[in-house]
């Protein structure tokens, strides 16, 4: 199964998250089968980040977005494990501070953008301008309308630049996240990654469900495409994102530099 034409939003076609089973976990006869694919893919995106590094010719994007306890850390923990960080950054954004919010939306995100040689991780994003805003009418509509053209031509400028960009939708069912919240209310270890607000946030569901819709239906394109991956089972979603990286990896066709020494020289 490939994971680039299976989960890859086509450009002009409309999401519809409803008719996309978050629970779905394709060809795969259990989790352990799963997780042996995806430590394949591990070992294989840390020789493809090498490459990435050596020959500095693109950067890679991976952008990160979801509903509430869709696991966005738990992706990056597990299907991350295998990068050097030297070459790795991972950026959370959280509410704009205010030296941010004197600025364009877009300023806190380009400014951390990576650079050739390196791999950037968002952990949601400049997506967050046409999401929470929305929902919560933090900014009118005839300013967040906007944002979806200036997000495409932004990730234009990136791409234009070598800049590879991946985007993921974790997509959880409302079941699901209910039982991952409550897991956290349990499990000492868990109990500081929940907050009142995230329960109160369910009650807006049935909004930011369109409004994912709506952005990634506008802003899924060749150059920097939306892909909505199955996430109720941790196992499917960590080899899901693993196998669209690596394919992307593996489709530049990398190679390491020309030497600059002939291997003929000596030391003295």
């Amino acid at each position: 199964m490939k994971g680039l034409k299976q989960f890859r939003v086509k450009p002009g076609r409309a999401v519809r998250l409803a008719e996309i089973d978050p629970a779905w976990t394709g060809g795969f006869k259990d989790k352990d089968e799963a997780r042996e694919a995806l430590r394949r893919n591990i070992e294989r995106m840390s020789k493809l980040q090498y490459r990435l590094y050596a020959q500095k010719k693109y950067a890679l994007l991976i952008v990160l977005q979801g509903m509430d306890a869709s696991g966005k850390d738990g992706t990056i923990r597990q299907v991350m494990s295998g990068l050097n960080p030297q070459s790795c950054c991972v950026k959370a954004f959280k509410e704009p501070t205010p030296e941010e919010l004197d600025h364009d939306f877009l300023w806190r995100i380009h400014r951390v953008a990576p650079a050739r040689g390196e791999i950037g991780i968002f952990n949601r994003s400049h997506y967050e301008d046409v999401l929470v805003v929305r929902v919560h009418d933090l900014v009118p509509r005839a300013v967040w309308r906007r944002r979806y053209d200036q997000i495409q031509a932004f990730e234009r400028i990136l791409a234009a630049n070598d800049v590879i960009i991946l985007k993921f939708f974790l997509h959880i069912s409302r079941a699901e996240q209910r039982r991952r919240l409550e897991e956290r209310l349990t499990d000492p270890s868990k109990n500081w990654k929940v907050a009142p607000s995230d329960f109160k946030e369910r009650k807006f569901w049935g909004a930011y469900q369109r409004a994912y819709e709506e952005a990634m239906t506008r802003c899924s394109t060749r150059r920097a495409p939306w892909f909505v991956i199955p996430a109720d089972h941790k196992w499917f979603r960590n080899w899901a994102v693993s196998q669209v990286i690596v394919e992307t990896l593996e489709s530049l066709r990398m190679k390491f530099p020309k030497p600059v020494l002939t291997g003929r020289e000596k030391l003295e």
